[in-house]
């Protein structure tokens, strides 16, 4: 079955970092867009991070601006997300999705067509 999976997350404290992986298992998604997303408990999937295929298109949510930053290696077949400076409140989990649409609907999780099973990122005070 084609999918995304996730690695890298784990429990780091306020200002700590970590970079998370995903890799698709059963097929290539060199020529998808590739977005990661978040979700804590209670609240709704929120948007992270978007790269492009050839990675010359690169959007973020203004929460992680300047601290998070995504990345791809498509000989590889893996996406990056290097997460600094991390706050408690970036504590969720955190999917990785593929999607061929346009850009303008980066943020609408309903507009990617693959999804990971997720990784747990908690950030302690």
């Amino acid at each position: 079955q084609e999918q995304l999976v996730e690695s890298g997350g784990g429990l780091v404290q306020t200002g700590g970092s970590l970079r998370l992986s995903c890799a698709p298992s059963g097929r290539t998604f060199s020529n998808y867009a590739m977005g990661w997303f978040r979700q804590a408990p209670g609240k709704e999937r929120e948007f992270v991070a978007l790269i492009s295929w050839s990675g010359e298109n690169i959007f973020y949510a203004d929460s992680v601006k300047g601290r998070f930053t995504i990345s791809r290696d498509n000989a590889k077949n893996t996406v990056f997300l290097q997460m600094n400076s991390l706050k408690p409140e970036d504590t969720a989990l955190y999917y990785c999705a593929a999607t061929l649409r346009s850009y303008n609907y980066r943020t609408n999780p309903r507009r990617y067509d693959f999804w990971g099973q997720g990784t747990q990122v908690t950030v302690s005070s």
